[in-house]
């Protein structure tokens, strides 16, 4: 768009538009899954109580078996008996035939002794590990209880920086509680958006002093320098002079008007309201129509109707300075503008894509410079004051939307602007 015309080149091959990307659309295929800081202290409490219990488990279990000795000898042993003695166990049931030796019978005992002790180690080990794991279960659920009340001053926090994202920069934290770490947080933050109020409420009063001064003379010497062209007697020589201040005059109040509004646009819409984009760009070619036609550029393209929420003189100063930048950076002969809007993705996009001098892809960025063109440094032309591409691309960040520009196949751009609806 904003490109001083220059000898048709090859065409160049094209390229294709790079993704834009937003961090805020990269989300986890499983949200719940995310690694958040609450998740990741609860991981830690849980697994701490769950190593200490199991180092613990470890030590009873040991201590329990040492107790009990599982050794193969049972605490006593038959040595004589004079009459025939009977013995009937459920649990021993080698010792009830009767019909074992003395060394049988005491073998058989120990045995069965032995295994009893094991199966009350197995049975304590299993019941400590329910145990365990119901406790663990408990402690994890507790864990994240207590990560979250550890957390809330950080989530209040979080909570002020959002509302300060959106230009309320009246909000603050006022954290009460103990003097620890994070209300020392909260206290430098609320001590930094103090400074950026201050700064932001300096800034607005400076560009509503500077619209004021810089208008008014600039006005002043239009309508003098209007009244003297209007004199039928003034000489020739006085009359170009004239119309030479009058067009200098002129860029001078369009530098300025842009300087305001590129300072406005770079905050956030506070106040947004419905606006349709379709209308926005009908009246914007409308304004441009009669310089295309002195230029012969024919307009082209389907606006369909596609409402988002914004500010109307600033998204129709977007198209606006779009429609212009086509026009004015067209080709000599058989130009054309495409305008068009349209919703694609859940976003609402206006597309402008013009005919013109072949523009290298390295070259795009510069474009989005405030007083940068195609190949130059500074102004130099009497199409613009090389704000255009800034606003619209500072206005588009306003409405949380952006702007790319792509090298058409042939020459000229298309540009691509997409707001959230």
């Amino acid at each position: 768009m904003a490109a001083t015309p220059t000898p048709p080149l090859p065409p160049p091959p094209r390229v294709p538009p790079r993704p834009s990307w937003d961090p805020k659309e990269q989300r986890s295929a499983f949200p719940w899954l995310r690694p958040t800081i609450r998740i990741r202290l609860t991981l830690l409490y849980g697994g701490m109580f769950l190593i200490a219990g199991i180092v613990l488990l470890s030590m009873i279990y040991l201590l329990a078996a040492q107790a009990i000795s599982t050794g193969n000898q049972p605490p006593f042993k038959i040595v004589q008996y004079i009459e025939p003695i009977r013995v009937s166990s459920d649990r021993c049931p080698a010792v009830n035939t009767g019909q074992l030796s003395l060394e049988q019978f005491n073998t058989e005992i120990a045995r069965c002794v032995d295994l009893q002790r094991q199966a009350a180690l197995d049975d304590l080990l299993s019941r400590s590990l329910l145990a365990l794991l119901g406790l663990a279960v408990i402690a994890f659920a507790f864990g994240y209880a207590m990560a979250g009340r550890v957390l809330s001053p950080l989530g209040r926090i979080m909570r002020t920086a959002r509302a300060v994202a959106g230009s309320d920069l009246s909000r603050r934290i006022e954290l009460d509680g103990p003097d620890d770490e994070l209300k020392e947080l909260a206290d430098t933050f609320d001590d930094m958006l103090e400074r950026l109020q201050r700064a932001f409420t300096a800034q607005q009063r400076f560009v509503g002093n500077a619209s004021h001064e810089l208008r008014t003379p600039l006005a002043i010497n239009r309508t003098l320098l209007e009244v003297h062209l209007s004199d039928p007697g003034a000489p020739p020589e006085l009359q170009q002079l004239g119309r030479t201040l009058l067009a200098t005059n002129e860029r001078s109040e369009q530098l300025v008007e842009g300087l305001l509004l590129l300072a406005r646009s770079d905050n956030q819409i506070v106040e947004r309201k419905p606006v349709d984009l379709a209308e926005v760009a009908t009246r914007a070619l409308d304004q441009v129509r009669g310089e295309a036609a002195e230029r012969g550029v024919e307009f082209r393209g389907a606006r369909s109707s596609v409402v988002v929420q914004g500010n109307g003189v600033l998204l129709e100063r977007i198209a606006l300075n779009l429609v212009q930048n086509a026009v004015r950076y067209n080709v000599p002969e058989d130009g054309w503008v495409e305008v068009t809007t349209g919703a694609e993705q859940g976003l609402a996009v206006l597309v402008v894509t013009n005919t013109g001098p072949v523009v290298p892809a390295y070259e795009i960025d510069n474009l989005f410079e405030p007083f940068r063109r195609l190949r130059t440094e500074r102004t130099g032309s009497d199409k613009g004051v090389g704000l255009g591409l800034s606003i619209v691309r500072s206005v588009a960040r306003a409405h949380g939307g952006h702007i790319t520009a792509v090298p058409r196949e042939g020459g000229g751009l298309v540009m691509r602007v997409t707001l959230p609806l």
